[in-house]
């Protein structure tokens, strides 16, 4: 149950499935994440300005602790599959949201392409921080 009246960070949950499966991610600290769009603009003859803004789809980032080799061996498997087959291969991204009333959003990213955008600075008695960017082609509620 939450524990406020808003959304506070403890309040999601984030699952990768990558091309061969499940992604565990140790101890995500952040996720961000925005909508992509183009912006269509129509100045029309009476002066009466119109506009849309055209889905493009979904980027943004995890950051997290590294507790494990998951996501160095996820983004390698990703990078080896291309050399031997000259393909890249998408995942799937799901978000759970607890929600303040007791109910749980779901989204679901697709055809997602992630990149190691941070693989970690190795340091004596430190944490080893990672950040992992992706890009969707669309977000949509499950």
């Amino acid at each position: 149950m939450p524990t406020t009246q808003f959304s506070i960070g403890r309040d999601c949950q984030l699952v990768v499935v990558g091309p061969a499966g499940r992604v565990d991610l140790s101890y995500v600290t952040g996720f961000e994440s925005h909508q992509l769009t183009t912006a269509i603009r129509i100045e029309r003859l009476d002066g009466v300005n119109m506009g849309a803004e055209l889905p493009k789809g979904w980027e943004g980032s995890f950051e997290l602790e590294r507790g494990s080799a998951a996501v160095d061996d996820f983004i390698a498997a990703i990078e080896a599959a291309y050399y031997a087959q000259g393909s890249l291969a998408t995942g799937t991204l799901y978000q759970y949201v607890q929600e303040a009333d007791g109910s749980v959003s779901t989204y679901q990213y697709d055809g997602v392409a992630f990149k190691l955008a941070n693989a970690g600075s190795w340091r004596g008695d430190a944490a080893v921080k990672q950040k992992l960017d992706f890009f969707a082609s669309r977000r949509r509620r499950v």
